[in-house]
């Protein structure tokens, strides 16, 4: 048997032990020693009324993923053995599964001085895998709706031969039109081989329902009150905010318990806050070019419309959420994850509330995924059944509006 790095196997509660220690960052895409990997992903979530992760429908709203991309399917003439539920296939789920995580493009990245073959498997407590490439053996429960709320619910998704091909020629897979996928693949890298499959990185989703460790409640328009959930401090936040276009945002070194961010007065850029992530990201282990690629794929989606926290999770957490196994052992392994946490402020409220009674469908559409979670806020209020009766149907005009003209593939 080859030795394997086996990345912390425990409760998110952080109280961690054996967890197999992980060299800090590395500087440079090159190794002589041996196998290096490396990898980034985002935990997007809503904060509810009390700042934790809420439910929400984290599928929801359009994806850009190019139609090569495997996604979970099912038989929909296979009942669950359990009350006879029906299972969710890809499409159903987006707009049935709730959960509080979206888990969005982790990807694997793999540096060797020679062609090496390695078995790769990342273990999901509390959630399910929903796409990957290249093509990977999965082992999870069919969902239904009720799935993410037993505890004991697990997904394993695994590459039981990844041949790593440092100086190979690309011939990665691609499609006409854009995607955000693509730019993944802008970093020093080894070319991979899996099966028939070739690409920069292994790639993977997912939706869970495990408790993220920051907590996020607006004091106010301006200031938001967060707090640090787990064991270790949190190593880099940033509050965001994306008001019509204008855009601000704060970045901290550390949150170690609890404390209170606002916003500056003064707008910035998208470019200055594009240029202190990648600082950020560097700063918690990614080469320079992984950390570009990574703010690159969320270009969009990260300063769209809205108040948002951002934060490096802690790599025991990381660990925790998503046991990663490698065989043969790396040399090192670095994972640096940030955490999305949206904030509904109440100049938001009232903006989503102004757009229904007025029906402005443009300003209901800057809010995308994230419209349901708002105007479910709004619900929770005393509201007559009249304006409860026109936020759903204003609202659901909307989501159909957003999930309209998705790639065919789907």
């Amino acid at each position: 048997m080859l030795p394997r790095v086996a990345v912390a196997v425990c409760s998110f509660s952080l109280t961690v032990a054996g967890t197999a220690t992980l060299v800090t960052s590395a500087r440079s895409s090159a190794d002589p020693g041996g196998l290096v990997v490396h990898e980034w992903g985002t935990f997007t979530t809503v904060a509810g009324v009390d700042g934790r992760a809420i439910d929400w429908l984290p599928l929801g709203g359009p994806t850009d993923l190019p139609c090569f991309v495997e996604r979970f399917q099912n038989r929909r003439d296979v009942k669950l053995a359990l009350g006879g539920a029906m299972p969710l296939d890809y499409a159903a789920a987006r707009a049935n599964l709730v959960a509080k995580v979206r888990m969005e493009t982790p990807v694997l990245y793999f540096y060797a001085p020679r062609p090496t073959t390695a078995t790769v498997s990342v273990r999901f407590p509390r959630g399910l895998m929903t796409e990957w490439y290249p093509r990977a053996t999965l082992t999870q429960p069919i969902p239904d709706r009720t799935t993410l709320r037993n505890p004991a619910t697990e997904s394993l998704i695994e590459w039981p031969h990844v041949r790593i091909m440092p100086n190979a020629n690309a011939g990665f897979p691609s499609e006409a039109g854009e995607s955000h996928y693509y730019a993944a693949r802008e970093t020093d890298a080894a070319p991979l081989v899996v099966g028939d499959q070739r690409e920069k990185f292994l790639f993977y989703r997912g939706v869970a329902s495990f408790d993220v460790p920051l907590s996020a409640v607006p004091v106010d328009d301006e200031r938001v009150r967060v707090q640090n959930l787990g064991a270790d401090d949190i190593p880099g936040v940033v509050l965001f905010e994306n008001r019509g276009g204008v855009i601000r945002y704060r970045t901290y070194d550390v949150l170690r318990r609890e404390s209170v961010l606002a916003l500056p007065s003064q707008a910035r850029s998208v470019t200055d806050i594009r240029r202190d992530l990648q600082r950020m990201l560097v700063k918690a282990g990614l080469y320079e070019r992984e950390a570009k690629a990574m703010v690159e794929s969320w270009r969009d989606s990260w300063f769209e419309e809205g108040t948002r926290v951002f934060y490096v999770v802690p790599p025991r957490a990381v660990d925790a959420i998503l046991p990663l196994e490698v065989e043969p052992a790396p040399t090192r392994v670095q994972r640096v994850f940030v955490g999305r946490m949206e904030v509904i402020t109440p100049a938001i409220e009232q903006s989503v509330e102004n757009a229904v009674a007025t029906n402005d469908a443009a300003v209901l559409a800057r809010h995308g995924r994230f419209l349901g979670t708002i105007t479910d806020r709004i619900l929770a209020m005393r509201v007559d059944a009249g304006t409860a009766s026109r936020v759903r149907a204003v609202t659901s005009a909307a989501f159909a509006n957003l999930t309209r003209g998705v790639s065919a593939c789907q």
